[in-house]
């Protein structure tokens, strides 16, 4: 099933944040858990669901940044400490979105980068060496 066609405002939102990215060299933007984000230097750092902001700041800070009017934590499991979604009342003047955009790129170079996956291209080889079990099954069968 082909991806929805984001809305408008999502779409201003993810220029806005481009935009705050402009000097920065190491961004890539990708789709990850439904969320448009931006990794800057290799790190998921801002990120974009609907008209909300996602921000990743430091982890000592969560339970205080919790508690923020329009905030609310990425995981209300817990497990994600320092990942917010930020509610357009929260960000809707210049001060508040400096405030947040700057913070995450503050923590940024800070933050733990997540391990590379690697990726197996080469098929591991079919061992087709007789063992006692393998040749046992092939002679009760009468294959030879």
């Amino acid at each position: 099933m082909p991806a929805r066609p984001l809305a408008p405002e999502t779409l201003h939102l993810i220029d806005a944040v481009r935009d705050a990215l402009i000097d920065y060299t190491d961004v890539e933007e990708k789709s990850m858990f439904g969320c448009y984000v931006f990794m800057v230097n290799g790190k998921l750092c801002l990120g974009v669901e609907n008209d909300e902001l996602l921000v990743r700041l430091p982890p000592s800070t969560h339970a205080e940044v919790a508690e923020t009017a329009g905030v609310r934590p990425l995981s209300s499991k817990g497990g994600m400490d320092g990942y917010f979604f930020i509610s357009p009342v929260a960000y809707a003047t210049r001060t508040a979105w400096q405030h947040w955009i700057g913070s995450a790129l503050a923590f940024n170079p800070l933050a733990k980068a997540s391990p590379k996956r690697k990726k197996n291209m080469a098929a591991k080889p079919v061992d087709d060496t007789p063992t006692p079990q393998r040749q046992s099954a092939t002679a009760q069968k009468g294959i030879e």
